[in-house]
């Protein structure tokens, strides 16, 4: 009886640790693209928002008109295309956030990022550990064999 009592208990834990993966439009229903109002805009987006290793931003913009580079804070703060690593030329463009800490976004067309069509984000690993260490990808698939080699164990432990 304590075994399973102690099977419930870590899987209760589990369970109260995962995160299960959310898609995001960035700028919700305005999109990406120059903000017309507020070059805060997409900070002020991303200011009540929390971010998982494995969730999802959909930037949506026009092909031909803005595009998506991921790039270092360097590059973000002088809005410059050094450092990028990351280029989506075609919209809407999907990115997955494969690792923890912060992440920087601009598009890359002459004068969209120093008009305010920037976004950084910090990103967490879905275990509320605090970001800046490397999260491998896989958190769900992972979650699933975890939950499913628990109830194994409830399960051996009931019939012994």
């Amino acid at each position: 009886m304590a075994t399973v009592i102690l099977v419930l208990a870590s899987t209760l834990i589990l369970l109260r640790n995962a995160h299960a993966a959310t898609t995001y439009d960035v700028g919700d229903s305005f999109g990406w693209q120059i903000p017309t109002a507020d070059p805060n805009f997409y900070g002020d987006w991303a200011d009540n928002k929390t971010f998982f290793v494995n969730d999802v931003l959909v930037f949506n913009f026009t092909t031909g008109q803005h595009d998506v580079l991921e790039l270092t804070e360097p590059g973000y703060d002088a809005c410059t295309k050094s450092d990028t690593f990351l280029t989506e030329n075609k919209g809407p463009a999907r990115i997955t956030l494969k690792r923890t800490g912060e992440h920087y976004f601009i598009c890359g067309y002459l004068g969209h990022c120093s008009a305010g069509q920037k976004l950084k984000i910090d990103v967490r690993d879905g275990r509320g550990n605090t970001p800046g260490v490397f999260s491998p990808p896989g958190g769900a698939p992972s979650l699933v064999a975890t939950v499913s080699l628990v109830f194994v164990f409830i399960t051996y432990a009931l019939l012994c």
